[in-house]
């Protein structure tokens, strides 16, 4: 899609950009090559490289373009992110607030340097939970385990991996390794019982149910853990090194977020002039495709508000102005009576 040339800014118009995106992964990269689209200027913040965690995942079965690896997919929005003219990338800064006002949205970055634009895409998505997170696990004091789809296959070779929590990226590693001869014990609460389904019968793979484990680092870098089943029986395990699968935590800039009890930021409610795209809004929607299409839309909800267009009354929806009240979109006019020539997307 090539990018539509950019409206002249009028002299009333004092901000940085059109459009400030938070997160550079997929969700943010589709944000701001949408808005490019239809000509939005954008900035786009990622305190570290574009699509990160795209790079830790081995092996994808789930996405279109043909690519089966997560560095693969990367690499190509990488290359259409810094390929696009209207949008600036600010890489190695991180927002550290963000502030709706009636009329413009405030970022300040940690260098101290503050932007403003008429909205903001935020999608800086999620991070993994670590054992001191969930009530099943005691674990000594600040220990932190890397993710499983961090593992070095060639590390893994002939060693055990005491994984805990059932997650999903266990069946993704064991795809992208089929040959790799290691051995996983994955202990993991009853919650996540239904995710271990797709890898029960990978001989790799040993189940461990548990009400409780507790972890212990060993002497000479190996682990060990007691486990309590859900019988009230108990085990002792030892392994070669532990990673943890427990599952994801939003990581969302301070200030007028609107989160909800797991710290996610669903889409409605949000101030007016803020839209939330990508894993940020949901735990139920932590997907690659998903996040590409909320960030897509979450631009052209950008777009359409700033020319007073409404895009409907889904949760996500922008109002045509802001209401004056946090959080309470104002209504605008039937998207049916929308003008027949506004850019399609």
């Amino acid at each position: 899609m090539a990018d539509t040339p950019p409206r002249r800014p009028g002299p009333h118009e004092a901000h940085d950009t059109d459009l400030i995106v938070i997160g550079g992964g997929p969700a943010g990269c589709a944000a701001v090559r949408m808005a490019a689209g239809v000509g939005m200027r954008s900035v786009l913040i990622e305190p570290d490289a574009l699509c990160r965690n795209l790079y830790r995942i081995p092996a994808l079965n789930n996405v279109l373009g043909g690519h089966t690896s997560g560095p693969a997919l990367a690499d190509a929005i990488t290359a259409e992110v810094r390929g696009t003219e209207l949008c600036r990338p600010l890489l190695g800064r991180r927002v550290v607030e963000l502030r709706g006002h009636d009329d413009h949205i405030a970022v300040t970055l940690d260098t101290g340097t503050r932007l403003t634009a008429p909205y903001t895409v935020v999608a800086t998505g999620v991070g993994p939970l670590q054992p001191d997170a969930v009530p099943w696990i005691t674990a000594p004091d600040g220990l932190t385990l890397p993710p499983l789809p961090q593992a070095d296959p060639d590390h893994a070779e002939g060693r055990t991996l005491l994984v805990l929590g059932g997650d999903r990226p266990i069946g993704t590693f064991l795809r992208a390794h089929p040959a790799t001869a290691t051995r996983l014990l994955v202990a993991y609460p009853e919650a996540d019982t239904y995710k271990t389904e797709e890898i029960r019968d990978d001989p790799r793979v040993t189940l461990l149910p548990v009400e409780h484990l507790t972890l212990y680092a060993s002497e000479g870098g190996r682990v060990t853990a007691d486990v309590r089943n859900r019988g009230g029986g108990q085990r002792t395990v030892t392994a070669d090194v532990a990673h943890v699968s427990i599952g994801s935590a939003p990581t969302a800039p301070a200030g007028d977020l609107v989160r909800d009890a797991d710290g996610y930021c669903p889409p409605g409610g949000q101030h007016p002039r803020i839209i939330v795209a990508g894993d940020l809004r949901s735990g139920r929607f932590q997907r690659i495709m998903t996040a590409m299409g909320s960030g897509s839309e979450a631009a052209l909800r950008a777009y359409y508000a700033a020319r007073g267009l409404s895009v409907g009354a889904d949760p996500g929806a922008l109002p045509t102005a802001p209401s004056g009240v946090r959080g309470v979109p104002a209504p605008g006019p039937c998207p049916r009576c929308a003008p027949a020539h506004a850019p399609a997307p």
